[in-house]
């Protein structure tokens, strides 16, 4: 077991790749805390990963909840060895038909509150520890509509970099998972329905290299890399999880 005796704080880890990796990291030893605004989902994902976690309501934009849920963990578990920083929104933000508030949003909840959570975390986190920032191929693909998408995203790749020189003495690595599309919750707003979603991923499957869209799972097997011994020399990068879309975007089936 990769993780044994470990402790984890999942933020977003009641759906989508927090849970996914929840549950491989409590198949792999460690006890996770999880946070989340949805109740429902919260006592259901709890429910299903056992004693070993632990879910605590929280909006990662409310700093004070974050610090909460961070304290309620390791006064349960102990001091923490791991933070996966996953918690994060879409939005569409068009030049010429976006509002402020719509904007600002995006970037509080994708790196502001990224930022609070590490700090948060960081007093409470042993020493050799590792962080995991939660990225997108998003901050490099230049998509039409989603300004302050990929600005946060790529926030979160500067802000990496920074925080790994500032917590090397301590020796905690922070590393960054970048995800392309996969088969999360972050759809419904586009694709509410199964038939729609059909539609999506078959039209999104043509520009990824390896044909298909991504799972959960495959990010979460990244992020267990990221955090275990296994990347004990990996400090400061970014892996991109996307078939290829970043790397060789000319081998889409589109292109073919």
């Amino acid at each position: 077991m990769r993780l044994k005796n470990k402790t984890a704080l999942i933020t977003g880890g009641n759906s989508g790749i927090g849970l996914a990796t929840a549950r491989l990291f409590v198949a792999e030893g460690a006890r996770v805390v999880i946070t989340g605004r949805n109740q429902a989902t919260l006592e259901a994902a709890a429910k299903e990963l056992g004693p070993n976690a632990l879910a605590v309501a929280a909006d990662a934009i409310d700093i004070a909840a974050t610090e909460s849920a961070v304290a309620q963990g390791v006064k349960a578990f102990g001091k923490l060895d791991i933070v996966f920083a996953n918690a994060g929104i879409a939005g569409n933000t068009p030049i010429g038909g976006t509002t402020l508030t719509a904007f600002e949003a995006v970037i509080r909840t994708n790196i502001t509150s990224v930022f609070f959570t590490v700090q948060a975390a960081a007093p409470h986190l042993n020493d050799g520890g590792s962080i995991i920032l939660n990225g997108s191929v998003i901050s490099v693909l230049g998509n039409p509509g989603y300004a302050a998408y990929a600005a946060s995203k790529a926030g979160v790749r500067g802000m990496a970099r920074v925080m790994a020189s500032e917590l090397a003495p301590r020796g905690i690595r922070v590393n960054v998972v970048a995800p392309g599309a996969a088969r999360t919750p972050i759809w419904n707003g586009a694709a509410p329905t199964a038939e729609a979603f059909a539609v999506l991923d078959q039209r999104i499957s043509r520009s990824i290299p390896l044909g298909r869209l991504g799972e959960a799972e495959e990010v979460a097997k990244t992020v267990l890399f990221l955090a275990s011994d296994d990347a004990s020399n990996v400090n400061g990068a970014e892996i991109f999880v996307d078939g290829g879309s970043t790397g060789s975007p000319a081998g889409a089936p589109i292109y073919r």
